[in-house]
């Protein structure tokens, strides 16, 4: 992560960019806001500027968006007037931080502002064969595309590709497509030149010369518009790029990486991807499971988010109990690894016991995990639901889904959430099918001591 910190080194300022760069950040040091958006333009990166309080932090922002640089703020100042840092606040900074500074709400301000913080877990094996590969190609000059649902750790795998490569030591430059608008993000990377368009007070480097001698990742590559494609597509293939309003091109030394979580094979012949872009980009494809095809990365995943976010909150690391694990375990994570982390940092805040209790970790809305179905009941209903199967050969798909349903549920003994989680569908969408078949007069098997055929 690289810092920015602007404003007089005084002696708390001192200690905070030591406390910075003890918690794993490049830092470097300019005194004014023009100094700081000057070396923006001249590709001096940074993830994350920290600011004195008492300069002109709304100024600095505003002065860095005329010119298409968006970078977070974080405010800082000694012996903090409450009103002054909400002022602060307002200004765009994203987070306070009081000096003199404490160690540990520098790194966790520094995580939660870039979430940077991602090393690689793997355990299953689905993931052990993605990691195989990627180590046999990270030190060529491939361009690889890596591939998976939202939320499956594809920035991850491309840190550790880069980290695995000949540029290691080399700037790793990120680029999301889609959090940037699409007037912005030609400027963003390419650059541009002075004049070129209102605001434009300077020549600014873009992220293709910033990455320069290192790794460029293009993430989410697949909201990119058409038109910019076609300029993306030669600057890979000539290895130069033409800043906004330049009159010459200017030679670049990097290596793409590019991520999607859509199908670009689709996306091509809807015509919304250029199809040589993604022969480009898809030299090599890693593509990520979701979480629920990698069962056995769970529980390391879960206590690596422990760890983190017990340090980062200032509370006692706690295992995991085992109720909580079987009901880790048997949730299918739509959300993947992203649903996960959010969950488990809920759950180290809101644990009262000795152990990260079941009831601690909860959905997005609040809820708690479902219980993990009973073994033998499931074993039953999937030997059911198998030799069901055999009997499909000449029916609808309609009336296979249906029968495969109801004879699920009447081995579940009516128990809805076992027979979604055998099913591979949602509760809520085994409920709609049982409504539906209802209203048509099909029987339903009722719920665990229910009576009647009410979904």
């Amino acid at each position: 992560m690289r810092l920015l910190v602007v404003g007089k080194l005084n002696g708390q300022l001192s200690v905070a960019v030591k406390m910075a760069m003890n918690a794993g950040a490049k830092v470097s040091h300019v005194e004014t806001t023009e100094q700081a958006t000057n070396a923006l333009r001249a590709g001096q990166g940074a993830d994350l500027l920290m600011v004195e309080y008492s300069l002109d932090i709304a100024g600095l922002i505003a002065a860095n968006e005329a010119e298409r640089m968006r970078v977070p703020v974080v405010a800082c100042g000694v012996d903090a007037d409450p009103a002054r840092a909400a002022a602060a606040i307002k200004a765009g900074a994203k987070e306070f931080i009081p000096l003199p500074p404490d160690a540990e709400l520098i790194a966790a301000v520094l995580a939660a502002v870039t979430d940077d913080e991602k090393p690689m877990v793997v355990r299953d094996p689905a993931m052990e064969s993605v990691i195989k590969l990627a180590d046999q190609v990270a030190a060529s000059e491939a361009s690889i595309l890596i591939t998976g649902e939202s939320g499956s750790g594809k920035e991850v795998m491309a840190r550790y590709v880069h980290g695995k490569s000949r540029r290691a030591k080399a700037p790793f430059i990120s680029v999301n497509c889609a959090a940037i608008p699409e007037n912005l993000l030609e400027s963003e990377l390419f650059g541009h030149e002075k004049g070129a368009f209102t605001g434009a007070m300077a020549r600014r480097i873009g992220k293709f010369e910033e990455a320069d001698g290192g790794t460029l990742l293009l993430d989410e590559i697949s909201e990119m518009d058409v038109r910019l494609q076609a300029k993306l597509l030669r600057a890979i293939q000539e290895r130069e790029i033409d800043r906004v309003g330049g009159s010459k091109p200017v030679k670049v030394n990097i290596r793409i990486l590019a991520t999607s979580n859509r199908d670009l094979a689709q996306s091509v012949k809807d015509g919304i991807f250029r199809e040589d872009l993604l022969y480009r980009l898809n030299v090599v494809n890693l593509r990520l499971p979701p979480l629920r095809e990698r069962p056995g990365d769970v529980l390391s995943l879960c206590e690596f988010f422990v760890k983190k976010y017990a340090a980062a909150n200032g509370v006692e690391e706690k295992p995991i109990s085992a109720e909580a694990k079987r009901r880790l375990l048997a949730h299918r994570w739509p959300g993947n690894v992203r649903e996960l982390e959010n969950a488990m940092h809920r759950a180290v805040l809101l644990s009262s016991g000795p152990e990260i209790e079941e009831f601690a970790i909860r959905l997005p809305d609040g809820q708690q995990l479902a219980p993990a179905p009973d073994v033998a009941v499931a074993r039953g209903a999937q030997m059911a639901a198998d030799a069901v199967s055999r009997t499909f050969v000449g029916s609808t798909v309609a009336e296979v889904e249906q029968k495969l349903i109801i004879d699920t549920l009447e081995h579940c003994l009516g128990n809805r959430t076992h027979a979604a989680n055998i099913l591979g569908i949602s509760i809520r969408t085994l409920r709609n099918k049982l409504k539906e078949y209802g209203d048509a007069g099909v029987p339903v098997p009722p719920p665990q001591g229910g009576v009647g055929a009410a979904a």
